[in-house]
């Protein structure tokens, strides 16, 4: 053989070795902390070329055929494996032989019809495993050696039965995804396979169902979530399956858009004997709810009627003395009655956003002592003029939180808020105020920390617009109109424990050089989109700010408030996030735990709840044991009812009762503000920002993101 060919023979060895990794545009594995991303390739099969040691492969969005053992020889110690979204139709028996320590398995989006007998005989170590999206015929009990399975997801199969074995099995499954099947029925041993099994959450959304049959649901040895959303229930079917429900441990039960749009005294009276906590009933056309229809559900602590068209009367709440939250979104017609309210005497959040009626009277809210947060945001109820009878009835109550955002507010008279002594926050933002404040519209409020006045029409400062409110850490005056604060003193002054001030957006000219004397503990200062240019060359204030421009750099940068104080928690973090995204945070969260550097530890659902609980009961545990809370936002997030409702709402109670500066905000892309708020009820200014993370497009930012946020979870969570 000669040298030209010798090498040009080992030219065509070495081009198919870099091809395994290469797809058009030069694109390669990238290779991170054990984990290899080979998604989005085009690749035909595993390339055989990695690193032996790595942990992680994602060979997902590929053009994969087949997936047997042979292709994961040299990977022996992978944990995690994604092959979904490729065209595999085949798996080959004993697939888990050579990569024995596998928890987690996804196969979603393929084209697998049969299952080999034992295929999964070798995978015992499995704790997740996607299937959804394929078409599935369930035979010969393919699960039965997934002893320590936590998850499995079946959705999207065109299955037409629940029943996915014959004989006793997965013992340690919390979670079963059946939705968008074509189940019709639910037999009475169809769930019998589950009988030692405490399920967490069954998933039966958008399913053809149209009977249950006797016992269908005590099949299975707990049963404590139930998720029916989209199904065509109606009242005489909800009523059937709540009966089905009775003397079970159900905690958790969503039925959103069931066609539910009556609900009589009888509905809920199967739930009776339940622990039922969780409930959602939005998305109905709800438009009839009869008196004492909620009395069976005592141990109530959430409840979801948003999105409906329903009148409350002043019995629509009997019975419900345990609820915690409320939520009322665009849900509400006509006139409120008073004394609606007083039976709900635990109601710590009620949000009635996007409403219309006439107006608060006297007596609407009398009787929620243990309120916290009550929002009224984009609300059409004649609140033009606030006075100090306008939210009397909650003269009693220990709210804390008061959302008024978009309420059509032009005035507010004196003493407005006198009733409401315990108040945080205070957000009168996207209003139509104009006026001078004198100081008096705020006197009572001796426990106020943040003030939003933003986006009003014309407010006019005067030296002692905030005097009564010493206590005050954040005031945002963005785009108010106030154009001129050359004033002496400076209405300012009385604010010693201001923390953030937004002035920007008010075409200032005017400012007097002690404008910002004494705001000593002063982090955040915004004057951007003023009328500051003669200041700068006339005035010379020598904008002290410069001092203050140096106070506010380092002190956002996080150098003065690390923790010197060592609190008791279990965990740094809790993660909340959507289900879609839990591949991107094991693989970034997990990561960052085995970095000895940053010496820190995730609370994550999948691996770290106590088992033998209810998702419900290892949620609030978890969040009380977690000295943050990070939440994970992408639209999925927005769009999870579970997480966007109860997760949050725990979240921030936590912090509202701790005045714990302690949530975290990732942004895994772009999120525009106004849905961030109309889906958790948060917004950007809420927190400091440090505390907002934007995932890096770039993967050479990823190291500056980690200690952005190591940054975040290591500063102090007590407000100052």
């Amino acid at each position: 053989m000669g040298s030209a060919t010798l090498w040009w023979s080992s030219f065509s060895v070495r081009l198919v070795s870099i091809c395994l990794l290469c797809a058009s545009a030069g694109k390669q594995c990238q290779i991170q902390n054990e984990m290899a991303d080979c998604s989005h390739l085009k690749l035909t099969q595993i390339p055989s070329d990695l690193p032996n040691n790595i942990t992680g492969l994602d060979i997902s969005h590929n053009q994969l055929r087949q997936l047997g053992p042979a292709n994961l020889t040299k990977y022996s110690q992978l944990v995690y494996l994604n092959a979904g979204y490729n065209s595999i139709s085949k798996l080959q028996p004993d697939l888990c032989q050579n990569v024995p320590l596998l928890q987690i398995l996804r196969l979603e989006h393929n084209e697998l019809h049969k299952l080999p007998d034992r295929v999964f005989a070798s995978c015992t170590n499995l704790t997740e495993l996607n299937l959804g999206y394929n078409r599935i015929d369930i035979k010969n009990d393919p699960f039965k050696a997934l002893e320590n399975l936590n998850i499995l997801d079946l959705s999207h199969n065109l299955l037409k039965s629940a029943n996915l074995g014959l004989q006793q099995q997965l013992k340690n499954l919390r979670e079963l995804m059946l939705d968008s099947n074509q189940i019709t029925e639910l037999k009475k041993k169809d769930f019998s396979f589950l009988s030692n099994t405490s399920l967490n959450s069954l998933h039966l959304s958008s399913n053809p169902l149209k009977e249950f049959h006797t016992g269908c649901l005590h099949a299975i040895g707990n049963l404590f979530g139930l998720v029916m959303d989209n199904v065509e229930l109606g009242e005489n079917r909800t009523k059937k399956l709540c009966t089905e429900l009775s003397n079970t441990a159900i905690q958790n039960l969503s039925l959103s858009k069931v066609n539910l749009s009556y609900i009589g005294k009888s509905t809920f009276q199967g739930l009776q004997g339940t622990n039922l906590t969780v409930l959602n009933l939005s998305q109905n056309s709800l438009s009839v709810i009869e008196d004492d229809s909620f009395q069976w559900l005592s141990s109530l602590q959430y409840l979801s009627l948003k999105h409906n068209n329903i009148h409350i009367s002043s019995r629509l709440f009997y019975g419900l003395s345990s609820l915690k939250h409320l939520n009322l979104i665009n849900s509400l017609i006509g006139k409120i009655e008073d004394f609606s309210f007083h039976w709900l005497y635990h109601l710590e959040y009620l949000i009635m956003d996007n409403n219309n009626f006439p107006g608060i009277t006297a007596n609407m809210f009398t009787g929620l002592k243990n309120l916290k947060y009550l929002s009224l945001c984009n609300c059409n109820i004649n609140l033009q003029r606030i006075t100090n009878k306008t939210f009397s009835s909650l003269a009693n109550s220990s709210l804390q939180v008061l959302n008024l955002t978009k309420t059509r507010i032009s005035t507010i008279e004196s003493g407005a808020f006198s009733s409401l002594g315990h108040l945080k926050i205070l957000d009168l933002g996207l209003n139509e105020i104009s006026q001078e404040l004198r100081g008096h519209e705020f006197k009572g409020l001796n426990n106020i920390q943040d003030i939003y006045l933003s986006y009003n029409k014309n407010l006019t400062l005067r030296s002692e617009s905030f005097i009564f409110v010493p206590s005050l850490r954040k005031l945002m005056l963005r785009k108010v109109g106030c154009s001129n604060l050359a004033l002496s003193p400076s209405p300012f002054h009385p604010l010693q424990n201001l923390t953030v001030l937004d002035i920007s957006n008010n075409n200032l000219a005017n400012i007097k050089e002690d404008l910002f004397d004494g705001l000593h503990k002063l982090d955040i200062l915004d004057l951007q989109h003023n009328n500051l240019a003669r200041l700068w060359k006339d005035a010379n204030p020598g904008w002290r700010i410069a001092f203050y421009w140096n106070i506010s750099v380092n002190r956002v940068l996080g150098f003065k408030e690390l923790d010197r104080q060592q609190e008791e928690f279990d965990f740094d973090a809790y993660v909340i996030h959507a289900r879609q995204d839990k591949n991107w945070v094991s693989k970034n969260f997990i990561s960052l735990e085995k970095n000895y550097h940053f010496q820190i530890r995730f609370c994550l659902e999948e691996r770290d709840f106590e088992a033998g609980i209810s998702e419900f009961e290892a949620t609030v545990n978890s969040i009380q044991r977690s000295r943050k809370i990070i939440f994970v936002v992408t639209e999925h997030l927005l769009q999870d009812p579970w997480c966007k409702n109860f997760k949050v709402y725990h979240a921030l109670q936590q912090a509202i009762e701790q005045s714990r500066d302690s949530i975290i905000l990732i942004f895994l892309h772009e999120i525009q503000d106004y849905k961030l708020y109309h889906a958790l009820h948060l917004r950007r200014g809420m927190f400091r920002s440090r505390c907002i993370l934007n995932w890096p497009a770039q993967k050479e930012r990823v190291s500056a993101f980690h200690q952005q946020l190591v940054m975040a979870l290591k500063s102090n969570s007590k407000k100052q």
